[in-house]
């Protein structure tokens, strides 16, 4: 048996349509089955997958989650983009949307976080080519992300490597 990665996730949320409607406008998802019923599927624009994502409406009486806080449950979903500028491109969108919350510098990773329409968090995040890692391949690494300066480091890196920034 060999797992490949991750395929899908299925979110229990207020509303499938809110969630829909987010999903498209900020992070051009598509729709790919929308009911009959209270749930929507979704495809990352780039995506190979059936569907990425689904939703499950539950109702708006809803309480927000607890996970992290009092309950065990998920963090996040990382989202990958393929360069640095769609990267930048995406913390535009994400914070003229006003639901980017945070930034990192994970060494082998650059992250962006966000909130959707029932506050549960995802990250949008490019990944450093392994090649590159160096130190970072096996060290937990927050630091801030200065988005700038990681474009003007990694574009003669990646252009010497034939790879996209």
């Amino acid at each position: 048996m060999s797992i490949t990665g991750m395929n899908h996730a299925v979110l229990y949320v207020r509303d499938a349509k809110v969630h829909q409607q987010f999903y498209a406008e900020v992070l051009d998802f598509s729709t790919v089955i929308d009911g009959p019923g209270p749930f929507v599927f979704m495809r990352a624009p780039s995506s190979k997958n059936h569907h990425d994502i689904a939703f499950f409406t539950i109702g708006a009486s809803a309480g927000p989650s607890a996970a992290g806080q009092a309950t065990v449950g998920m963090y996040h979903l990382a989202w990958e983009v393929p360069t640095l500028e769609d990267l930048k491109v995406m913390q535009e969108r994400l914070a003229s949307a006003g639901v980017l919350v945070g930034a990192s510098n994970h060494g082998g990773n650059k992250s962006l976080y966000a909130k959707d329409p029932d506050g549960l968090e995802f990250e949008v995040m490019w990944l450093v080519p392994p090649h590159l890692w160096g130190d970072a391949e096996d060290k937990a690494i927050v630091e801030p992300l200065d988005l700038e300066a990681e474009i003007r480091h990694f574009a003669p890196l990646l252009a010497a490597g034939g790879q996209d920034a």
